[in-house]
């Protein structure tokens, strides 16, 4: 069985089954293993790890902890709450209208961002009179409609990741930003800061950033220097303003006071840095890496939601799970009429019933593509509703194709 238990409760003999925490702030080679001594257990507690997962079956019990499936049911009551009380974004135009620009977008931006971090390694500035257009097209992208550049960022070539993480940190930042009601200027250079964060990790050796094994604690260190590495270059850079700066500096900082690199805690932390490092972490986990596989984006909302008690400010969370919504575009769902469903757009008045593309029955296996909206009834296409959110892999589908 799958318990949640406090860090403080560990004891060698347990198995550990799931960290609780992204990859960035332990050394560990993966998230699922024996506990055999205490120096293990010291450096979850000294990362800032709160509470992790153990399975029971193969390791030692604590009795009366709560099951994973207890967790998970409370968890999803309540992001099922948060969901309904607030309005999607507007849309000006339809996803599918939208997608062939995004796609666009989405490879120049890569490609800009992988040219940075050449210009980096070879002791050049970062050229901003090409980043400053590219965040905005992006954010011209956004406010036409966010959800199709949003549901771009989840495909991701593992090869790619860094120059596409990036890309994605400033396309979640614009959305964030701008359902949260900041103005232009804050949210341009708030995408600004999303596209140049990892800037550090140019100095980062390929080796390091995309070892399959346990970090050494050298070069746990080394990619902990990627802020403050970031932080210095973007300084000799003319043009940067103070929010890239920040986030770039500190969007590894969390509430608790368990970030690095200054450990700072609370409201020492910037509004629109809590808001990167929500957003860091939120790509970071749905990601397909060398050493982990990316989790379906509602179970990455959950994750973060559950991390929220520590390490991320819970108010911004909220927010950043009504922006994106519970089941965000491109989201493979399983509706009550036993038929699978690729998000395509929310609805303005309820995240709970998106607008679904239809292309697969349980029962009998691939139909004509359809499009279904939730919040319609009966004979105006809808009347359904949204049962699971599923992954691609367990039915062997590609939800992407029918975007």
């Amino acid at each position: 069985m799958i318990k949640r238990v406090a860090s403080n409760e560990l004891k060698v003999g347990m198995y550990i089954h799931d960290l609780g925490a992204d990859w960035s702030v332990h050394p560990f080679m993966r998230s699922a293993f024996l506990l055999r001594d205490d120096r293990d257990i010291e450096t979850i507690v000294s990362c800032g790890i709160h509470e992790v997962y153990i399975d029971t079956d193969r390791g030692l019990d604590v009795p009366d902890a709560p099951t994973q499936d207890e967790v998970q049911r409370e968890l999803e009551r309540e992001m099922i709450a948060i969901a309904a009380a607030g309005p999607a974004a507007s849309i000006r135009v339809s996803t599918a209208e939208e997608m062939g620009r995004a796609r666009a977008i989405k490879s120049q931006a890569a490609n800009l961002v992988r040219n940075v971090m050449a210009d980096v390694r070879l002791g050049r500035a970062v050229a901003m009179e090409a980043v400053e257009p590219m965040v905005t097209g992006i954010t011209e992208s956004i406010l036409r409609n966010s959800g199709a550049l949003i549901g771009l960022m989840h495909i991701k070539n593992k090869d790619d990741y860094t120059f596409l993480h990036s890309v994605s940190v400033c396309t979640f930042m614009v959305a964030f930003c701008r359902s949260v009601g900041l103005d232009a200027e804050t949210t341009r250079q708030a995408g600004l800061g999303g596209l140049l964060h990892d800037t550090g990790k140019a100095l980062v050796p390929d080796a390091i950033l995309n070892k399959p094994g346990r970090l050494t604690d050298e070069e746990f260190e080394i990619i902990r220097r990627h802020p403050s590495d970031g932080h210095a270059i973007l300084l000799k850079t003319p043009g940067v303003g103070e929010i890239p700066l920040d986030i770039t500096l500190h969007h590894h900082e969390r509430v608790d006071g368990s970030g690095y690199p200054h450990k700072l805690a609370g409201d020492q932390i910037s509004t629109l840095t809590r808001m990167a490092a929500i957003v860091d972490v939120y790509d970071a986990i749905t990601a397909d890496r060398c050493y982990h596989k990316g989790m379906p984006a509602t179970d990455a909302l959950r994750k973060i939601f559950e991390w929220s008690k520590h390490h991320f400010d819970p108010a911004l969370v909220k927010a950043f799970m009504r922006c994106i919504g519970i089941y965000p575009v491109g989201t493979l769902v399983l509706l009550e009429s036993q038929r699978l469903g690729v998000v395509t757009e929310h609805n303005e008045d309820s995240l709970l019933q998106p607008r679904v593309k239809v292309f697969f029955d349980v029962r009998r296996g691939y139909l004509p593509p359809f499009e279904l909206d939730l919040a319609k009834p009966m004979g105006k296409g809808g009347a359904d509703r949204i049962v699971s959110h599923e992954s691609p892999a367990k039915w062997k589908v590609d939800p992407q194709r029918f975007m």
